[in-house]
């Protein structure tokens, strides 16, 4: 008779299911707690057996959960139908998504139909407890969504000339942006504090960007370099092969390349010319974040002469500056009209190898200057042998609003205007360089 001796260390489920804990340094715990232990028997059947993997059962969502969540949707009031009443850590959330939204927007705090909603208050000690809970209970890329909302609903915008306020912030490139608008009537008190903010976004953006911009670049700018008696390290195969498809042997299956073409890697003398003309009207505030750290980074490469110019209504060359974008940022000033003829004027003047330029406009294109003369501008740099960029937008939100008309005669021209996000930057900016088609994505996706 064999005898059983209760394991102290074991444990029985309501289902009537034995686990037993054990301290075998094999054994591995997974995220929901199971014990696994491993083993050596070659009859066993381990984990990694697709066939002794159960199907993924989905835990059910109880009746009283389902009504939690979209109480919380919904946003409580007697017509949201669920009855259901929070407490704890769901009411202190539901507290701070009333404070924002639980107006209509530009109704001067008060909810439809006239009566008085939560509100953030006019105190900035109110805004900075907001700013704290919403840190606590949502995830940081919620909390940048919910910031740029108040800032346009409520309009906080003056809070942020507050330096305590800016310390409470979650910082990304809309609030940066949100800053440079407010750069001319900050405080002296308050400007160091928003060069902080913004340095600490343009930190995180070269360190995200920077390395693949000069990688693909790099590659770019060797590869447009083309010689005709290249070492043998350097010969482009697939262009030396497509040169001398007229030498094939059939006998020999083979092609006799008579001409060799190649590229070289080690020169450091400037290898092309580019200019980054941006528009600094207010609509395009997270463009000129992006395209001044891009600006910084093309400049840090020694075999591209890269110029920045900015625009409204006037025109400003902040090449100087472009060590450090946050200078340029601030040497910025968001707001005011739009005149891209006289930018490009500007541009062309600067221009003195005309094959060896990229040119990149930077612009929604709603033209305040003079639209024929914008364009025979363009026209005029395509047929001096300029390679001409125009983005309607560098960011992450896809197709901003846009002329279309002017974006129709600049693509007929040969210059398609399109949005680009940051990642795409470098690729584009690679093809404008080798003189190839430029990585154009759907419009109507970016919808």
């Amino acid at each position: 008779m064999t005898s059983t001796t209760p394991d102290p260390t074991a444990t029985t489920d309501p289902a009537g299911t034995t686990t037993t804990a054990t301290t075998d340094p094999k054994a591995a715990t997974d995220p929901a707690g199971t014990t696994t232990t491993a083993t050596t028997d070659p009859t066993a059947t381990t984990a990694t057996d697709p066939a002794s993997v159960p199907a993924a059962t989905p835990t059910p969502t109880s009746e009283a959960e389902r009504l939690r969540r979209w109480r919380l949707v919904l946003g409580g009031g007697g017509a949201d139908g669920t009855g259901c009443e929070l407490r704890g850590r769901d009411a202190a959330m539901d507290g701070a998504l009333a404070s924002l939204y639980g107006r209509e927007k530009g109704s001067g705090g008060k909810a439809p139909g006239g009566r008085r909603a939560a509100g953030l208050g006019a105190s900035a000690p109110g805004v900075a407890r907001w700013l704290g809970d919403i840190r606590t209970y949502f995830p940081s890329s919620v909390v940048q969504v919910m910031q740029r909302d108040a800032i346009d609903r409520l309009g906080l915008s003056a809070l942020l000339l507050e330096p305590e306020m800016l310390e409470a912030v979650e910082a990304d490139v809309h609030l940066v942006g949100t800053l440079l608008s407010l750069n001319k009537v900050m405080p002296e008190t308050t400007k160091e504090t928003a060069r902080a903010v913004v340095r600490k976004v343009v930190e995180q953006l070269e360190k995200k960007l920077a390395q693949r911009t000069r990688a693909t670049l790099t590659g770019a700018l060797d590869r447009s370099a083309r010689i005709s008696r290249p070492r043998h390290r350097d010969i482009d195969w697939d262009r030396t092969i497509r040169a001398n498809l007229k030498n094939y042997l059939p006998e020999y299956r083979t092609v006799v390349p008579e001409r060799l073409i190649g590229y070289g890697r080690a020169a450091q003398s400037v290898k092309k010319d580019v200019v980054l003309c941006i528009d600094q009207s207010g609509s395009m505030a997270a463009s000129v974040v992006y395209a001044s750290v891009f600006g910084a980074v093309l400049a840090s490469m020694r075999a591209l002469d890269t110029r920045l110019v900015v625009f409204d209504t006037a025109v400003v060359d902040l090449t100087d500056q472009l060590d450090d974008p946050v200078d340029v940022l601030f040497g910025t000033q968001l707001g005011g009209g739009t005149d891209i003829n006289r930018a490009l004027a500007y541009c062309q003047s600067r221009i003195t190898r005309p094959t060896e330029t990229v040119v990149v406009l930077i612009s929604d294109l709603y033209e305040g200057g003079i639209r024929d003369e914008m364009l025979k501008r363009v026209a005029a740099m395509k047929a001096s042998g300029v390679q001409f960029v125009t983005l309607l937008a560098l960011s992450d939100e896809g197709a901003p609003a846009y002329d279309r008309d002017h974006a129709a005669a600049l693509a007929a021209l040969g210059a398609p205007a399109f949005a680009c996000t940051p990642d795409l930057f470098p690729d584009v900016m690679a093809a404008a360089i080798e003189k190839r088609p430029l990585p154009i994505p759907d419009m109507a996706e970016q919808r």
